[in-house]
């Protein structure tokens, strides 16, 4: 019996949502579905046009991000913009815990760089662990669109 994937891949986020202590509602879902079919970060206003086609208003979308994300569901992140971009922790999709990501400086497009490993180092004779624990790293430049 073949089963429907988008079945199998909505009781993955169901049991997702369960297994973070939340109760697993219909906007919760919708956010988590469009997060997971993502390769980059949204915005609360991607995120909340996208869904808004299914009743959620901006307040319920915001509401739900934030308490996905204080439950470990999601990664919040902030690169420079003053924006909070959410996306789901380790996706399926290539999506490490920790990534950095890249900020095209023309266009303003976010993307994760799941795939790239950067490494600090201290340098020569600075004291180990002196800056804390790093959580986020971000490269910026001008994508292949913008040259």
């Amino acid at each position: 019996m073949k089963v429907d994937p988008s079945l199998a891949q909505r009781d993955k986020l169901r049991a997702r949502i369960r297994g973070a202590g939340l109760r697993c509602t219909p906007a919760r879902l919708a956010v988590l579905s469009e997060l997971s079919r993502s390769a980059r970060p949204l915005t609360h206003a991607d995120l909340a046009s996208a869904v808004a086609e299914f009743g959620f208003d901006r307040t319920t979308v915001y509401r739900n991000l934030v308490e996905m994300a204080e439950a470990g569901i999601l990664s919040r992140i902030e690169l420079g913009d003053h924006v909070w971009r959410f996306e789901l922790r380790g996706n399926g999709q290539d999506h490490a815990q920790d990534h950095p990501h890249f900020l095209c400086t023309e266009c303003g497009e976010v993307s994760c760089l799941s795939g790239v490993q950067v490494s600090i180092k201290p340098a020569r004779g600075a004291k180990r662990g002196a800056i804390g624990k790093i959580t986020n790293v971000l490269l910026s430049g001008r994508c292949r669109q913008c040259g």
